[in-house]
């Protein structure tokens, strides 16, 4: 199985052994019930000239364990914030995740926006 481009990032972000939930610490990482740690990495990251209907299918396939895990919008929230270019992490591939990204960037000029006006309205009033 290929390993996906940034191993060494992958396995820093998602440890390759399972924790019980009942003996884990309060206080470790998110990543730590994420379901994808029993999974192969491929899944979740392509591996190079991957023709379209095998990237589509293996993401539909790495969506699916995303559906059932327990952690996904931390593992999205994440993925958002790092942000992470490549792979499927919270149910999202990477183009996924650029719009995500740039809807909220659109969201926060409008909220901007809103708060300049609302203020020079209230100033002038």
């Amino acid at each position: 199985m290929p390993q996906p481009p940034h191993s060494s990032l992958q396995v820093a972000a998602v440890p390759a052994q399972r924790v019980p939930t009942r003996d884990r610490d309060q206080d470790a990482p998110w990543h730590t019930e994420a379901v994808c740690r029993r999974d192969e990495a491929g899944l979740f990251f392509a591996p190079s000239k991957e023709p379209t209907a095998a990237r589509l299918s293996r993401e539909e396939a790495a969506k699916r364990v995303c559906g059932r895990c327990p952690v996904m919008v931390e593992c999205r929230e994440h993925a958002l914030l790092q942000p992470e270019p490549y792979g499927v992490w919270g149910g999202l591939t990477a183009a996924e995740r650029r719009v995500v990204l740039a809807r909220r960037r659109r969201r926060d000029l409008e909220l901007q926006k809103t708060a300049r006006t609302t203020g020079s309205i209230a100033a002038a009033g």
